[in-house]
């Protein structure tokens, strides 16, 4: 399992959006992702259909009551499963402020699920708290959202230097492997500009050993996009509400991108054996049962876990 953090300290540049609508879109390429809810404010929970006020597994329990990973999520769509977050996760940092170990938690926890799934995605909250932390701490690489203006340029660098804090002390795995540019608008100039900005500070990382060496800027960029605002109110993702919007067929190819960039290169002269579909995406071939429609609707509604016959395998 590849587990990303989706991390940047300013809110409203894209993280749950971001989250939400790429492991939906992995989700429909066959391969079992599961998206952790790392915000109080429960954006993301929200967003893939269930209310966050009636809900009482999830992020907090894992966190603060040594609840098991695998016994806290939730099947929200065929393939998908969230960690959900409600209003208690406000009150995880200060309770656990005296815990040895708290910056690893979340990582002891899924690890214990990591031969179950393809992806985790983890929506950090807008802050570089104890929440976050353990985000990083559990995670392979992060993604970072980002609006092409120059404010957003301000707190950049602060976070590369937080993540280079954990790739140190906590993390050595940690490295920052992309920039994705949100609400990009192509016709404005300074998109562009700040675009070639990030450019260079990221090539004059290269070959370095800090901990955004490898990274680069995704090459599709999400375009500035009204139905992407409208999805959350509706409890969908883009490709359940508008599916041929700009910013489905964004997401799409941000999730495309991100899975190639996870499959070992083929060796050369490789053929792929007759009858063998080389398209096919390498998801974990193992059975999961799916629910039907009708059963897979109560669980977003009411928010129960998942029976345990039908955890994934």
């Amino acid at each position: 399992m590849k587990v990303i953090a989706v991390l940047n300290q300013k809110g409203g540049v894209g993280k749950t959006t971001t989250v939400a609508n790429t492991a939906a879109a992995l989700a429909a390429m066959g391969l079992k992702v599961v998206a952790v809810d790392l915000d109080p404010q429960s954006h993301l929970t929200i967003h893939l259909g269930l209310d966050a006020e009636t809900i009482e597994s999830g992020s907090y329990k894992v966190l603060t009551q040594s609840a098991k990973f695998q016994e806290e999520i939730l099947l929200v769509r065929p393939n998908l499963w969230l960690l959900p977050a409600n209003i208690n996760l406000v009150g995880a940092e200060s309770e656990l402020v005296s815990v040895v170990g708290r910056e690893t938690i979340l990582r002891e926890a899924i690890q214990k699920v990591e031969d179950k799934f393809d992806y985790s995605f983890i929506d950090c909250p807008p802050s570089l708290g104890l929440l976050a932390l353990n985000a990083l701490a559990a995670a392979d690489e992060v993604l970072i959202p980002l609006q092409p203006h120059f404010l957003a340029l301000q707190g950049f660098v602060k976070l590369l230097q937080t993540i280079e804090l954990v790739n140190k002390r906590i993390n050595p795995n940690l490295k920052v492997k992309g920039i994705l540019l949100c609400m990009f608008d192509s016709r404005a100039s300074l998109p562009n500009e700040v675009k070639v900005d990030i450019e260079q500070f990221l090539n004059n990382a290269r070959g370095t050993n800090c901990a955004w060496s490898q990274a680069r800027i995704l090459p599709v960029h999400v375009r500035r996009n009204i139905r992407l605002a409208e999805a959350p109110s509706y409890g969908k993702t883009i490709f359940e509400y508008e599916q041929n919007c700009h910013g489905a067929e964004d997401y799409k190819k941000v999730a495309e991108f991100i899975h190639s960039q996870s499959q070992p290169a083929p060796p050369p002269d490789t053929q792929p054996a007759d009858g063998e579909n080389a398209d096919q995406p390498s998801a974990t071939t193992d059975s999961l049962s799916q629910p039907d429609p009708q059963t897979l609707q109560s669980q977003i509604t009411t928010g129960r876990s998942w029976p345990e016959s039908q955890q994934p395998k």
